[in-house]
């Protein structure tokens, strides 16, 4: 048994030193060589005091984290019209700007804002969307982060995902020094971080529900790990039934209703599906190796996973049949000698996953692999809702830092505390639209 387990935390585990933990803080590294010129001005303002949110600023940064925009600097607009009928085109064609984004925000009563905005196409002179979005105080980054949303979709058809959140795991130094395990959520910029748990026992492989609204995670406690599923609303945990041995890597079905998890009640690491309304479970895998870390495909059909059965970690599928039986194992990965932990796009077109400790794509039809990460210990990688971009954890002279690299590998950022260590980032689902 205690073979088993160094095995298999050596698959879905980096020790990370204890450190204090705080707000996300992002860093762009690297920007797109071809990222699309656009010019965000800053929202005019009407209302009693000072503007609460420099939403224009937001949006900006929003575009250009994404790595598919270029958003003029401030001090090199030629004007600060708010309305498309304040705009005079031909000024802006001469700085090559494509498009333009001007806006206002105004009090309204009951400490409510109304935002609206126009999204102008600049050298043919027209509007291409327009909205008013209305948001309470609190709500006024997220309203932002939803104009970043529309504004991308309209000019790249892709979803945007600016209205999104992150969960990852920190440490914090208790009593005596000793270790306060935390595992938070935030912003996908890092704003309004929120910790859902707080413990002394290791948490690891957080894992967002379809629907948004619960995350599986694994506490690992004296007597083993345990899986639970917390809601984030409520606040409210239940523990999985705990099986003897392992219980790990827990992974949601795309309907909800299940969990693919990793348990060795029978000897050896295997994958089961655990059915969460009869607390059940199906077996998957049945090997002498150690199979874990499963994955699900988008359409419910297979699952992704990491075994050692070929002598070195490796990626397998399996697909299921029309009831639900899985087939035989395929090996996806023959390039290297450590490939492990698989999150699998919205599209269910690529797989990202560890390659000899960096980040790379496969595509899932020609098997094409893309190195993505140009560190050296990297893990734990997930897609955003859109696939547009993948999270993933790795180290800095200072410890454990997340970083974010585009599927194209031409835009990457970091994501740190001050102080301390963060881990297991997992992208969330898209969030409700609650605009009109």
């Amino acid at each position: 048994m205690k073979t088993v387990l160094l095995r298999f935390m050596l698959f879905v585990c980096i020790v990370l030193p204890a450190g204090v933990s705080q707000a996300l803080t992002i860093e762009i590294q690297k920007g797109n060589s071809d990222a699309i010129p656009i010019a965000v001005v800053p929202f005019g303002w009407t209302g009693p005091k000072k503007v609460p949110l420099d939403v224009g600023e937001i949006i900006a940064t929003d575009l250009r984290r994404s790595g598919y925009f270029s958003p003029l600097p401030k001090g090199d607009l030629v004007a600060r019209p708010v309305d498309a009928a304040q705009v005079r085109f031909e000024n802006w064609r001469a700085l090559k700007v494509e498009n333009l984004i001007v806006g206002r925000m105004e009090a309204l009563p009951n400490r409510q804002y109304r935002i609206q905005f126009q999204l102008l196409d600049v050298f043919n002179g027209t509007q291409l969307a327009g909205y008013s979005i209305q948001s309470s105080l609190r709500d006024l980054r997220r309203a932002a982060h939803q104009i970043s949303d529309l504004i991308f979709e309209k000019l790249t058809g892709v979803h945007g995902a600016f209205d999104t959140r992150l969960a990852y795991v920190t440490v914090v130094k208790g009593k005596h020094g000793k270790p306060r395990y935390r595992l938070a959520i935030s912003d996908i910029d890092g704003y309004n971080e929120q910790i859902i748990l707080e413990s002394g026992n290791s948490i690891l492989s957080p894992a967002w529900a379809p629907d948004g609204s619960r995350i599986a995670y694994v506490s690992v406690t004296p007597k083993g790990p345990v899986i639970h599923v917390q809601n984030i609303h409520t606040g409210r945990s239940r523990k999985l039934r705990v099986f003897r041995g392992l219980n790990n890597a827990p992974a949601w079905s795309p309907d909800g209703r299940k969990l693919a998890v990793t348990l060795s009640k029978d000897g050896n690491a295997e994958i089961y599906v655990y059915d969460l309304a009869s607390n059940t479970v199906s077996r998957v895998t049945r090997n002498y190796a150690i199979d874990t870390e499963a994955a699900w495909l988008p359409d419910g059909k297979g699952i992704i996973f990491t075994s050692d059965r070929g002598g070195t970690p490796q990626l397998y599928r399996i697909l299921f049949d029309n009831a639900g039986r899985p087939g035989r194992a395929e090996r996806l990965t023959f390039d290297g000698k450590y490939n492990a932990r698989a999150a699998v796009s919205p599209d269910g077109k690529q797989v990202a996953f560890v390659n000899d400790h960096r980040i790379a794509v496969m595509d899932l039809e020609t098997f094409r692999v893309r190195v993505l990460s140009e560190t050296s210990w990297d893990e734990s990688p997930s897609f955003a809702p859109n696939g547009s971009m993948i999270i993933y954890a790795t180290q800095s002279g200072r410890g454990g830092v997340l970083a974010a690299v585009s599927v194209e590998g031409r835009a990457t950022q970091k994501f740190s505390v001050s102080r301390g260590d963060i881990r297991e980032p997992a992208w969330s689902p898209f969030r409700q639209r609650n605009y009109q």
